[in-house]
């Protein structure tokens, strides 16, 4: 355990579980957004007890669908949850500077980013950076034999796993799993359920 928070990977995990619960239930907890938890937050500094890493898709909202509230997770968003120079440095400050003993990477179901890398076609702008870092998990699913919807949720799979690869090679996060202070995990939200499935 590492001293910006006081409970476990496993721990973190079932309360990202126990919320994700509530979420699909409908019965969310009420949580303190008021002028007295930002005061605190604001003098106490934050101490989240997980990094999450996620697509930016408006339908996933880490804090909404694991029902978290001010202070309590370390979110780092981007199209496709890919990583690259910055979003990797995000990653590592929340595991290093705040002390997380928890690092999941979340995709979901129907991403548009794994979608439209497996259609492939014109990616205008900078979009193509993110195909690009994608493309190679797709190809991975197609040469699976996967087919039709198995085949983008096959990509969607590889992506997550090619991201939770890609960020192991930090020697940041390297060093402190080596320590047994940090737990890497994959997971996969399910847009109509509301299921977070991590994968195991």
């Amino acid at each position: 355990m590492h001293q910006g928070t006081s409970i476990s990977a496993a721990e973190a995990k079932k309360r990202l579980e126990d919320g994700n619960r509530r979420y699909i239930s409908g019965q969310t907890a009420q949580h303190d957004l008021g002028e007295g938890r930002r005061l605190e937050l604001s003098t106490n500094g934050q101490h989240p007890f997980a990094v999450i890493v996620g697509c930016s898709d408006s339908r996933v909202p880490p804090e909404v669908i694991f029902d978290q509230a001010l202070g309590d997770i370390f979110v780092v968003r981007v199209a496709g949850n890919i990583m690259d120079e910055a979003a990797l440095g995000s990653v590592e400050y929340g595991v290093e500077h705040l002390q997380t003993p928890l690092l999941v990477v979340l995709g979901h179901e129907q991403c548009g980013a794994v979608k439209a890398t497996v259609d492939g076609g014109e990616a205008p702008g900078s979009i193509g950076a993110i195909v690009k870092k994608i493309q190679p998990s797709v190809d991975k699913a197609k040469a699976s034999g996967a087919s039709g919807n198995d085949l983008y949720q096959k990509a969607e799979d590889e992506n997550i796993l090619a991201v939770i690869a890609e960020i192991k090679q930090s020697p940041v996060v390297r060093e402190l799993m080596h320590e047994g202070k940090l737990t890497v995990a994959a997971a996969k939200y399910h847009l109509r359920s509301g299921l977070v499935e991590f994968m195991e």
